[in-house]
């Protein structure tokens, strides 16, 4: 079971505009449930739940109704409440209506109300975690993903967006290793399209194009960090050749997705013997030209940002050596010390965003991810200084019990299992 943490602060999924929608209406928003929990004690901690459970079964009807903004507004609804709430109950039980929802609107909805959809897939698979339930959900989504990835027609932010949400799908809920290479494939069908072609010339790509491409290569590094050996090694040595080229791309955000992919295949690479690359000087020296880039022509914060990440890129290529990240949260720290995970992190980061403390915190799939344990119980004082709100509190504690109890009964089952059947 799968259980989600709060957020600092309310929520407002909606802009003044869009909460004037007849439908949305009469939802109370997620502060109002947090001021009467805090001011309720558990009464209020009770009927905050039911505000919030009831506002997202409207959400949930809502993605059903005629009106686009109205379909949009429940989305984000549903989105916001998702990357920022324990919902493992509620969802599953409504999972499949909720994936029935998302299907529609990629299939129906243009533009934004897909972007909002794909997204919303994401997180749900987030919620379920990672077994039967969410390989139901993408096992219908898939399909539709792929559609939309590869329609050259289809509508540019709304494949951008599958690129994203297919590599993180895929990650949580593809069942089959196999399936797993060939949703690489399809990602690959897209960003060599921006490698260097045969005569040495770049190709002429518009800006949506090139995002497009960098969220393809971004989400096929994502699923790299899951692959077998053997295909290692047969991506490596298809790759590898070829990646470097990307870096001299005219936009900033690919060239960075290809010097952290670089990075990151070269990091899985060198557990697998024997491991040679024959252009390592020309490599080193244009990621080093990148690090100390002081081009006149490029803006300045990209070049901060771009001198920040190659510098990183260059000493894991030159001396095998990562930038540890430390992540803290409540009580505990993480930390970030392969681009394996660094990958792993930014991706599940991109949907859940300032929610991916309370995530690390609580959610038993994101925690297994980490290799964090099981969520650990706080005491009221060092919740207290936490500075969350009385339910979230609640929840967290709610959460950590939960999963604490079901460790528990896992190893109890293990111990009957050897035959300590007297042991309860």
């Amino acid at each position: 079971m799968i259980f989600f943490g709060g957020q600092h602060g309310a929520v407002q999924p909606f802009s003044d505009e869009d909460a004037s929608i007849e439908t949305l209406s009469h939802c109370s928003s997620f502060s109002d449930a947090m001021s009467v929990a805090e001011e309720g004690g558990e009464a209020g901690e009770e009927t905050a739940q039911e505000d919030l459970q009831y506002k997202l079964k409207v959400f949930i009807d809502s993605t059903v109704d005629k009106s686009a903004k109205t379909r949009q507004g429940a989305l984000d609804g549903l989105k916001a409440a998702m990357a920022t709430r324990i919902l493992y109950e509620f969802i599953s039980d409504r999972r499949m209506t909720i994936t029935d929802s998302i299907e529609r609107c990629l299939k129906k909805g243009k533009g934004q109300e897909q972007c909002a959809a794909a997204s919303l897939a994401c997180l749900l698979c987030i919620q379920l975690g990672s077994g039967i339930e969410s390989e139901e959900v993408f096992k219908t989504l898939k399909p539709i993903f792929k559609n939309i990835l590869l329609d050259g027609a289809a509508n540019i932010q709304a494949r951008q967006a599958c690129a994203t949400s297919l590599g993180l799908c895929t990650l949580v809920a593809e069942d089959d290793i196999l399936d797993v290479y060939a949703t690489m494939e399809s990602f690959e069908s897209l960003f060599m399209r921006s490698y260097v072609k045969e005569d040495g010339s770049r190709p002429s790509l518009n800006p949506q194009t090139t995002l497009l491409h960098t969220n393809a290569l971004l989400s096929w590094a994502l699923l790299l960090t899951i692959c077998t050996g053997s295909q290692l090694k047969a991506v490596t040595h298809k790759h590898l050749p070829k990646l470097p080229r990307l870096l001299e791309n005219d936009d900033v955000n690919m060239r960075i997705a290809a010097g952290e992919t670089i990075a990151l295949l070269f990091e899985l690479a060198r557990d697998m013997d024997p491991f040679e690359y024959d252009d390592w000087e020309p490599l080193c020296d244009k990621l080093n030209s990148l690090a100390t880039d002081c081009n006149k022509h490029r803006a300045k914060t990209d070049k901060r940002k771009q001198r920040s990440v190659f510098r990183d890129v260059l000493k894991a290529v030159e001396e095998r050596n990562f930038q540890t990240e430390t992540i803290r949260f409540s009580t505990e720290r993480m930390t970030i010390d392969s681009w394996v995970r660094k990958r792993t992190y930014d991706a599940f980061r991109e949907f859940v965003g300032s929610g991916m403390n309370y995530h690390l915190q609580a959610n038993e799939f994101i925690r297994d991810v980490f290799e964090l344990g099981p969520p650990v119980l706080v005491d009221a004082a060092t919740l207290k200084s936490m500075k969350i709100s009385r339910f979230e509190r609640h929840l967290y504690n709610a959460a950590a019990f939960k999963a604490r109890t079901k460790a528990r009964n896992k190893f109890r089952d293990k111990r009957v299992d050897v035959g300590e059947s007297d042991v309860v």
